[in-house]
Parts: C-alpha cells; structure tokens; sequence
C-alpha cells in the first residue's frame, strides 16, 4: 500500500502512526500502543538546573526555521526508525502546512537541538528530538510546551514514554483514554502561528513553574 500524505493524516486522525525496522528498510509499518506517552501541557517540569540554563541564555529559539534539518539530525543516531520515505513524507507534510518544528541555535548559527511533528486540531504529535550539545533538547520542549499552550493546543502526544521525557513530566495512559483525549482535541483547531514563539526565558520558566 501506497502511503500519501493524506493518508497519513487520516491515520493520525485515528490514533495511529508509522514507523519503519531502521534507516535502511524500505517498508513501514503502523503502531497503536497499548500505553500511550504524552507531556499534559500544564504538567512539564522544569528542573532548577534546567531553569537555570534556560535563562542563562547564549542560544536562539526558532519555529519552522529548519524542518528537514531537524528531521536528518533526529536520524543521525546509530539505530533509528526514520528511513527515506518517512523524511520524504513528513517534508511534505511541512510543505502543506501539517509539519512544524522547534529550534535551538547556538549563538553562531549552528543548529543545535530541536524537535518536528504534526498538528491536527488542537493536537500536536511530536516525532523526534535531538541535542547536539548539553540540554538543547530540553530547551526545545520546554519552549515548544509553552507555545503550544500558549497557541491553544490541548493535547502534546510522544507517543511512547521514556525516562527523558519523564524526567519532564511526561505520563502515560491507556489507548482508550488517549483516543477520546484525541478525539476531544480534533474537535477544534488550533494555529501555531496564533502567537508569536517567546523571546523571555524568564517568561517559559514562569509559566512553565506555575502549571506543573
């Protein structure tokens, strides 16, 4: 079976996602997981330490500034499931306006963490992260969670749970409970453009430290 972009999207739409064997295995297949993992939005956590190097500063925050890039850097590790047709996929889903990602950039331009999905509704199905240097893939999350929030976002879903992202406050819950928060969040629509990407990280803390 021929796999579009929209067929994606309705695949998305019930609760299901692709994946391939590794970078090499032409084929995909499709996952519903008994346990889902996802970030609630109003429950991220943000360690002191990573308080700390939010505000210290010496990097730039970016949306969409490099979908692809962020893309082959989540690829780049040794064993990964993203193969050729996922990044041809997922490219053009950004091209039509499903697929957005956050950026980190060190201070002389070079990318150094970040995170891509899609957006359904009020829903927002992160993919992948990487980090290229210490922490870059927390500072994603913690600013993709506050503009997500901010942007009238209701559901972040991982899709599994691992312990980085329960370190930051993801949970898990059951498939039933995921499909009628999904459905829930497909009912409305929300823009990541609606508001502006923040440019305080005092700001992210705040707001972050005040919902968790």
């Amino acid at each position: 079976m021929t796999i579009t972009p929209e067929l994606l999207l309705n695949a998305y739409a019930a609760g299901v996602f692709p994946m391939s064997e590794g970078r090499d295995d032409p084929d995909l297949f499709w996952v519903d997981p008994k346990l889902r993992g996802i970030i609630p939005l109003d429950g991220f956590h943000i360690s002191r330490s990573l308080a700390r190097r939010i505000k210290r500063g010496g990097y730039s925050v970016s949306i969409n500034g490099n979908y692809r890039g962020v893309m082959e850097a989540c690829a780049e590790r040794s064993e990964t499931w993203i193969n050729a047709e996922i990044l041809a996929l997922y490219t053009k889903l950004h091209e039509i306006g499903y697929g957005h990602s956050l950026e980190i950039w060190s201070e002389d331009g070079e990318l150094i963490g970040g995170v891509y999905g899609l957006a359904l509704g009020t829903a927002y199905f992160g993919e992948s992260m990487f980090s290229r240097r210490t922490d870059a893939s927390k500072l994603a999350l913690a600013w993709l969670v506050d503009h997500l929030r901010r942007a009238g976002f209701t559901l972040f879903d991982t899709q599994f749970l691992t312990p980085h992202l329960a370190s930051l406050g993801a949970i898990e819950i059951p498939r039933a409970e995921y499909h009628a928060r999904l459905s829930n969040a497909l009912e409305n629509v929300a823009d990541i453009y609606s508001v502006p990407l923040e440019d305080d990280p005092s700001a992210v803390v705040q707001r972050n430290t005040q919902t968790s």
